[in-house]
């Protein structure tokens, strides 16, 4: 668990680390390779399974997360 309290699940990715998904507020969390920790607001549990499950995570972040309509912060 991280310091907010979800499970970080890591993943085989040349950018990222980690992912966690907060069900009852809808937070995603992603820790990149390099160390930062960014979370993402309002994120449906399916986009969390989409980007589990994508053959190329860096790819479906950028293509469905990043540009969506989902505000973020970095939280580390």
């Amino acid at each position: 668990m991280n310091e907010y309290g979800v499970e970080m699940i890591p993943v085989s990715s040349s950018t990222l680390q980690a992912i966690g998904y907060d069900e009852i507020n809808k937070v995603l969390y992603v820790l990149f390779n390099k160390g930062s920790l960014y979370c993402y607001q309002d994120v449906p549990i399916a986009e969390f399974y989409g980007l589990q499950n994508a053959s190329s995570k860096g790819t479906y972040l950028n293509a469905n997360i990043k540009i969506g309509p989902y505000s973020y912060q970095r939280l580390e």
